[in-house]
């Protein structure tokens, strides 16, 4: 599957690569039919798409010229630029483009945010109007293009004018709308600006989890620090590990001369820094990573000091698997704090163990765990799940055990935490302690799909409770349609009470879903020799024989079958 995606993703990229250079005007096409340069424009377009900027700024800056007939040159060398941080060079390309009258929306954009951050605001307006002579209708850059043109405009008209503007945005992104128009009243200091807060916070449809930051360091900012942690404190009742919110306690707290997220609304650069994070935030979700990596550092060049956006931007390298800058980024990220500085440890942690480096990821967790003062339950869970996750099972059954001495049956975390405790128990062979936990994470969090799934394939193992387990798993089946481990599941179940018909349409139906699964390939093929299928059960068998992921004796387990069959 690996190499099929790689195959699809390198066609796709082939013609998208013809497709520039037919683009290219025949006048001028022998200036770039030199192979060498054919070469480093296809290495500079394969470089971005893997999010390797400096290797893209490489290529194609030797290409100085070819914006004159191909924009999306330019384009990309922005991206590129910006990508890498490089923001005078990237305003300098720009006005380039200008001169010319090559400019385009990024141009425009980036001239544009320069202007802002220098505080130069007629010229920033000048270029910020200009975005709006393309035709966006209901898109990002449309969206992006009126609300910069409404801000930039805003320190010459009143509140009520600026309320007006805002609404005028496009209906589709009525939530954006909901967030600037808060900020509005912030950035003029109204006397609304925290009931306007509170309207924006309060709405049980959405998520506004971060904006309760945004209130409180507002309440701080105006010398008020008792509303300002109530607020926070309110808030973590409701997102218990929000880490905007968890850090900017500790900072008032702890009365730090500079907070790990400095925002003043009333900093038009600081506005427009968060505007172009709700875009790349949106771009992330939609595994647009480098252009999503664009708007987020127009974001840090416009507010450098606010980790959250550092802490997205290692997110999507992370996410892209460009580890080794994923941890360069969470390294900066650790400095921030102390809950800034456990998240990140966390997220390096996951990479080394990515990178077959468990006892150095093991040991960093741990470090970091001990440097905290007073851990919060979340903080012991999140060190508890680490190590179940990584086959520490001993001692994350310590550390479950500490959060379920602190809680009870009725705090969120109980179900979470008595399931990885449960599954700890199950590998270390102690299952009938683990057989409990479990079922007191389904007592009080019975639509658990996937405890449902590992309790009843657990039983199904030992050959108890078959039948219950039969119709938890269809239960399950119907919780969490489509998922390969549930599907097994319930067609072993079926196999084991000799259902042998129907149990191999559920596993034929994993198998298609998780194709390289040993597991499920070796129940698929004992379901083909049970329905007479004894050559097809062979081939599958030999299948999994082959797999990587395959252990030792589950191998040696096939073999018998291969010779003998089953019995």
């Amino acid at each position: 599957m690996k190499v099929l995606k790689f195959i699809i993703t390198l066609l796709l990229q082939v013609v998208f690569f013809l497709s520039i250079i037919n683009t290219i005007h025949a006048k001028n096409l022998s200036k770039y039919q030199d192979a060498d340069k054919i070469s480093k424009y296809f290495s500079g377009i394969l470089s971005f798409n893997d999010n390797k900027y400096a290797n893209s700024y490489d290529y194609l800056r030797t290409l100085e010229g070819l914006e004159d007939n191909h924009l999306t040159y330019s384009k990309l060398y922005q991206y590129s630029l910006i990508n890498l941080e490089k923001f005078v060079e990237a305003y300098r390309y720009s006005k380039k483009l200008e001169k010319k009258g090559l400019d385009s929306f990024e141009s425009n954009l980036i001239i544009g945010a320069f202007y802002l951050k220098n505080k130069r605001y007629q010229n920033a307006a000048k270029y910020f109007k200009k975005l709006n002579e393309g035709s966006y209708d209901q898109s990002l850059e449309g969206l992006l293009s009126e609300s910069l043109n409404n801000w930039i405009s805003f320190k010459d008209i009143n509140n009520e004018k600026a309320i007006a503007l805002i609404d005028n945005i496009n209906p589709r992104f009525e939530n954006i709308k909901k967030i600037q128009r808060t900020f509005s009243y912030c950035f003029y200091g109204s006397k609304l600006a925290n009931q306007e807060f509170k309207k924006l916070t309060i709405n049980s449809k959405t998520n506004f989890a971060r904006y309760h930051f945004f209130h409180a360091n507002f309440l701080y900012q105006s010398g008020n620090k008792k509303n300002s942690i109530k607020v926070i404190d309110n808030s973590l009742k409701m997102y218990p590990g929000n880490l905007i919110l968890n850090q900017l306690k500790e900072d008032i707290n702890f009365q730090k001369n500079a907070f790990s997220n400095t925002f003043d609304c009333k900093n038009l650069s600081h506005v427009v820094a968060e505007i172009f994070y709700i875009v790349s935030n949106a771009l992330s979700g939609q595994s647009l990573y480098s252009l999503s990596n664009f708007y987020l550092n127009l974001s840090k060049y416009l507010n450098p000091d606010f980790a959250s956006f550092d802490a997205l931007y290692a997110e999507n390298y992370y996410m892209t698997r460009n580890y080794e800058k994923a941890k360069k980024v969470y390294k900066k990220v650790k400095d921030n704090g102390t809950f800034y500085h456990w998240h990140a440890s966390k997220q390096i942690s996951n990479i080394l163990m990515i990178e077959k480096k468990e006892d150095l990821a093991e040991e960093l967790l741990k470090k970091a765990f001990n440097i905290i003062d007073d851990p919060s339950i979340y903080q012991i869970f999140d060190y508890a799940e680490f190590l179940k996750n990584n086959e520490r099972y001993n001692k994350s059954v310590d550390y479950y055990s500490k959060v379920l001495s602190l809680i009870n049956k009725n705090h969120y975390l109980y179900p979470e935490a008595t399931d990885g405790r449960g599954i700890a128990y199950e590998r270390l062979g102690q299952w009938k302690k683990a057989e409990e936990d479990l079922l007191n994470s389904l007592s009080v969090s019975p639509d658990q799909a996937y405890v449902i799934n590992y309790l009843a394939y657990s039983w199904i193992e030992q050959g108890i409770n078959i039948e219950k387990s039969l119709k938890m798993l269809r239960r399950a089946n119907d919780l969490k349609q489509n998922d390969g481990y549930i599907i097994d599941s319930l067609g072993w179940a079926l196999f084991k009470l000799k259902n042998y018909k129907e149990a191999r349409e559920y596993l034929e139906l994993a198998v298609r879903i998780m194709p390289s699964d040993p597991i499920v390939n070796d129940h698929f093929a004992d379901s083909l020799w049970m329905n007479d299928q004894t050559i097809q059960a062979r081939y599958y068998w030999n299948y999994v024989l082959g797999l990587e992921k395959t252990e030792s004796k589950l191998k040696e387990k096939i073999k018998n079958k291969l010779i003998f069959g089953i019995k």
